[in-house]
């Protein structure tokens, strides 16, 4: 061979070895069938697993769940005697379930997670297939007593917050509570609404609403007398609002100007029910709109006298909550929350007077997270509040020092008596007010110098500030379920790397009397199973630490070179990356793929300083994506094989906001994105959640975070999901990007989803993301679906969605 033969044989040699591993061995058709099978291979292979533990009623016993080799039983504990066993006979139960049921069950697979003891613990009841069931623990009879509880759909259990009058309410999706501002109707007096009237407390008197107006009559008779005439269509009263004095002497009721009855319209392509589609809509109200105002108005019944409240001190209201009277009859508050979210009052007003003062005043420079605190440790806002002493004091939260904790007024002066809690950490949840101690039982994360500072841990502390006591220290996340009288609490913990552990321990000394359970993996960690990677790189301002996760496919090979993709969600209402133990997620089947899968919190989300969260305000367009790419650098110095000259990144709602504004506004970084139900235009939204961030009015900063107004900087590959029938997102919000990116001859894919909802797309849109990245990112065809048949489906990919 010729030397010129030899040196192009050799660059030849040297360019094959050269091309990346991963194109002849990734993302392939075993890549696949691993990747779909995950789900099934891991999920059962970690064991004593502990569930949450449940308290029953004033007792020392507590029962719990956990997972056991082929499911999972109830086990019960007596906190007193440290005795432990199964929580009934899981056989019995099964075969009398079974026959009552007409169904096979067996003894580790039954149907309920969730169990209440009644009848004095001689039975329990759960709720399955639909239907609530009782069982009898002593011949374990079953029988049905009637349909599942409906309860509020998505509202937190245990919410304490003042119900919100007008423009927010609840809708039935599992992930998030809040949703549009939907205004209420008014009412004639000819209405559904139940009750349709309330009745005094003294239970002589009873009010209801009649042509528009408050009318009052005798318990029981027909006859009675308007309290108000100034009532009508436009201007009308709301029974919900009525709220009378104890002493029966007033009542106070809102007044309600209704605003822009907004509405979305819907055509269902392709009803199950019939052939033609059909059409329906929605009340919706979104940033900029008139909402309904409501003005309070004070009756005393004796004199008839009707006085309203002047309202310069709540002169622009987004909101009231419903109000509430001091126990002595003296004056009641409501808090008033103004349109923009920059002015957070509690307002008393005088009961003989109907002067209005402000006690409590919160007016930052941003916004006030109004959302109540703790009722989701993922999803909360600041405000929380417990009236002491029947209002001489207030339990009140803040972020005014720069970090969300409790402040201790005093309700009559309406000025802070002092700080309770203090320091660079932030306040998550309020457990308990022992208000004759003078304690408060509470929540936290953040406190522990250097660790995680999402971890949440459980303290104690005296109403001055003094007497700081933890319950919890061990370097995990932690949740503690304290018994009635708080003699004794369960603490379950966990990281992403470590499987839960729980334990008994007394209050008094935080002496663990019983070890409960200590997860297993050994069986997950030998078939294949990876923890994921905890990583902490710095943001923006070079000493704020962002915090995330790394998860990498089991049959990792550091000599490979591997794609990045991010789940990414930075709704400003929470922090999302996974902080707890997790056998299987949606991300690690991705992972399988031959990719990395990564997920952070970057600036702009909660549960951080104030500083911290602000930077999302009038700017959800930022989505933390300068902490985020300096988080990927970081990675990629570390390990050769991250990859991030291939960056994807996908999401869902505010995240299908965020991965399409990825490629929109940071194209030098990311390549691909695939973008389900985004809500790509904050005008577009629903109100109660882009103002609280945007602010009010609308102004040119919607328009630059807008993934519309900006869809001509189109760089990367782009795969948009819009669901027909999302009632949580505007679907037009996604038609719209797509419009302006035709309008600018931009290439892109779309999947329309007839009949989904919000995050619909199920297993083939999970398959297309799949396909997606493989194509886009590793650089191979995915198999010809088509040809080889639907020999199995992905597990459906989930987000954080609000």
């Amino acid at each position: 061979m010729s030397r010129c033969c030899r040196f192009w044989y050799a660059c030849l040699l040297s360019a094959l070895l050269l091309i990346p591993t991963i194109i002849r061995a990734q993302g392939t058709l075993t890549d696949y069938e691993r990747a779909l099978a995950l789900r099934g291979k891991f999920q059962a292979l970690a064991v004593n697993i502990p569930e949450r533990a449940n308290w029953i009623d004033n007792t020392s016993r507590f029962w719990y769940r956990r997972s056991v080799k082929g499911g999972n039983e109830f086990v019960l504990v007596d906190a007193e005697t440290l005795a432990k066993k199964p929580a009934f006979d899981h056989e019995r139960l099964a075969a009398s379930l079974s026959a009552a049921s007409s169904s096979k069950l067996t003894a580790l697979t039954l149907p309920f997670s969730v169990i209440t003891f009644v009848d004095s613990e001689r039975s329990i009841q759960f709720v399955a297939a639909g239907s609530t069931w009782k069982c009898n623990l002593a011949d374990y009879s079953c029988t049905k007593t009637g349909p599942a509880p409906q309860g509020v759909p998505g509202r937190p259990p245990g919410e304490d917050a003042p119900e919100e009058f007008g423009n927010d309410v609840y809708d039935g999706m599992t992930d998030l509570a809040p949703q549009q501002g939907q205004q209420r109707r008014p009412e004639s007096g000819q209405t559904n609404e139940t009750p349709t009237s309330k009745t005094s407390p003294d239970g002589k008197w009873e009010t209801i609403i009649q042509n528009f107006n408050v009318f009052i009559r005798s318990k029981g008779k027909n006859d009675g007398f308007a309290l108000s005439l100034d009532g009508s269509e436009g201007n009308y009263y709301t029974l919900a609002s009525i709220t009378w004095s104890p002493d029966s002497k007033r009542l106070v009721a809102y007044r309600v100007r209704p605003g822009y009855r907004r509405q979305v319209h819907y055509v269902e392509s392709s009803p199950t029910d019939q052939l033609q589609p059909k059409h329906s809509t929605r009340d919706y109200a979104k940033p900029g709109d008139a909402l309904d105002v409501a003005q309070p108005v004070l009756f005393d019944v004796d004199a008839k006298r009707q006085t309203v409240v002047d309202n310069s001190l709540f002169p622009n209201p987004y909101g009231l909550s419903s109000p509430v009277w001091w126990k002595d009859s003296r004056a009641f508050t409501f808090e008033y929350n103004q349109r923009g979210h920059q002015v957070y009052r509690v307002i008393e007003v005088d009961a003989v007077t109907a002067k209005a003062r402000v006690v409590i005043s919160e007016e930052p420079q941003t916004f006030f997270s109004y959302r109540p605190l703790g009722g989701n440790l993922r999803e909360a806002g600041t405000r929380y509040r417990s009236d002491l002493g029947d209002g001489k004091e207030i339990i009140w939260s803040s972020e005014r020092d720069g970090w969300r904790h409790l402040y201790l007024y005093d309700g009559v002066a309406g000025k802070i008596k002092n700080q309770i809690t203090k320091g660079n950490w932030v306040v998550r949840a309020v457990n308990k007010v022992d208000e004759e101690k003078r304690q408060i039982w509470f929540e936290a994360s953040g406190m522990y110098a250097g660790k995680d500072p999402y971890f949440t841990h459980y303290y104690r502390i005296n109403f001055d500030g003094s007497g700081l006591m933890a319950f919890t220290e061990t370097d995990a996340t932690h949740s503690v379920a304290y018994s009635a009288d708080m003699k004794y609490y369960v603490d379950t913990w966990s990281r992403v790397d470590l499987a839960p552990i729980a334990e008994l321990r007394r209050t008094e000394d935080k002496t663990m009397l019983l070890e409960l359970e200590r997860g297993d993996v050994s069986e997950l960690t030998a078939a294949g199973w990876r923890a994921p990677e905890v990583f902490t790189a710095m943001g923006r301002d070079g000493k704020t630490e962002i915090w995330g996760i790394i998860i990498r496919p089991s049959n990792f090979d550091p000599s490979k070179k591997y794609p990045v993709i991010e789940n990414i969600y930075a709704g400003p209402q929470g922090s999302f990356t996974p902080k707890t133990f997790s056998a299987i997620s949606p991300m690690n089947s991705l992972a399988e793929l031959g990719l990395i899968v990564v997920q952070m919190d970057g600036m702009g989300t909660a549960n951080r300083s104030k500083a911290f969260h602000d930077v999302a305000w009038k700017n959800l367009g930022d989505a933390g994506f300068p902490d985020r790419i300096l988080w990927h650098k970081a990675v990629a110095a570390k390990y050769p094989y991250y990859d991030i000259s291939r960056v994807g990144i996908y999401g869902t709602s505010a995240g299908g906001q965020s991965s399409t504004g990825a490629l929109l506004f940071h194209p030098e970084f990311y390549q691909a994105a695939v973008s389900n139900s985004g809500c790509h235009d904050n005008r577009m939204d629903k109100v109660w959640w882009n103002e609280q961030w945007m602010g009010w009015p609308l102004g040119p900063h919607y328009g630059a975070s807008s993934n519309v107004d900006n869809a001509h900087r189109l760089q990367g590959k782009l795969l948009l999901v819009v669901p027909e029938m999302d009632t949580n997102v505007d679907p037009a919000s996604t038609l719209q990007v797509v419009n302006a990116l035709i309008k600018a001859n931009k290439k892109h894919d779309l999947l329309f989803v007839p009949g989904g909802g919000h995050g619909a797309g199920g297993t083939f849109g999970t398959r297309l993301l799949y396909d997606f990245f493989v194509h886009h990112l590793i650089g191979v065809e995915p198999p010809d679906w088509n040809r080889l048949g639907n020999k199995s489906e992905p597990p459906a990919a989930t987000t954080s969605q609000r």
